[in-house]
């Protein structure tokens, strides 16, 4: 390359990082204040109607919903029957996700059980196609676990038939499905 070449070269690539300053200076001075300066708004940005309050406006995972005592230690999936409430808990206590649930019409007895079998896609005991189901017990002669249904719908909580799908969001069930491995314990309390 001569020199006049590389002149160039350079004159050009100045005058690029020069415009791509300029703009990300016109983009952070029109910003909101709360973005510019890493803080976060002053007031919690509320879900939208129908959506998981788990999760605020933004799609992040909110971790205000505390998790209920006396639900164990360590790495563990906590399901609140009354709160219809699911916890990722980490090995260090932290929240990992915590998400609502539609429950089954057959329910678990609190306590502490294992994860003792995983499907990928099945077909519900309601007839609906299924994916991410994690199992952990029976209740009723009924298989109890957590799952989501492939058309994200979700199920009648005042079905006649005995079901054991406690359901969860597609994007729920694949958290729950990559978190809780065969083995991991599953604590249900009230």
């Amino acid at each position: 390359m001569s020199g006049k070449s590389s002149t160039i070269v350079t004159a050009l690539t100045a005058a690029a990082l020069a415009a791509v300053g300029f703009l990300a200076y016109q983009a952070s001075a029109s910003a909101p204040d709360h973005t510019t300066a890493g803080k976060p708004p002053s007031s919690s940005a509320s879900p939208a109607p129908g959506k998981d309050k788990g999760k605020d406006g933004t799609g992040k995972q909110q971790t205000e919903v505390p998790v209920p005592p006396n639900s164990g230690e360590g790495e563990r999936v906590v399901y609140a029957l009354g709160a219809r409430r699911v916890w990722l808990v980490t090995a260090d206590g932290k929240v990992k996700r915590t998400f609502e649930v539609t429950p089954s019409t057959v329910s678990p007895a609190p306590g502490t059980y294992k994860v003792n079998g995983r499907s990928l896609k099945i077909p519900g005991s309601d007839g609906v196609p299924i994916e991410h189901v994690v199992r952990f017990t029976m209740a009723e002669g009924v298989v109890v676990g957590f799952s989501s249904a492939v058309d994200g719908s979700m199920p009648d909580p005042n079905a006649k038939k005995k079901t054991g799908g406690i359901r969860e969001t597609r994007e729920d069930g694949t958290a729950l499905w990559d978190f809780a491995l065969g083995g991991t314990k599953v604590v249900v309390v009230s």
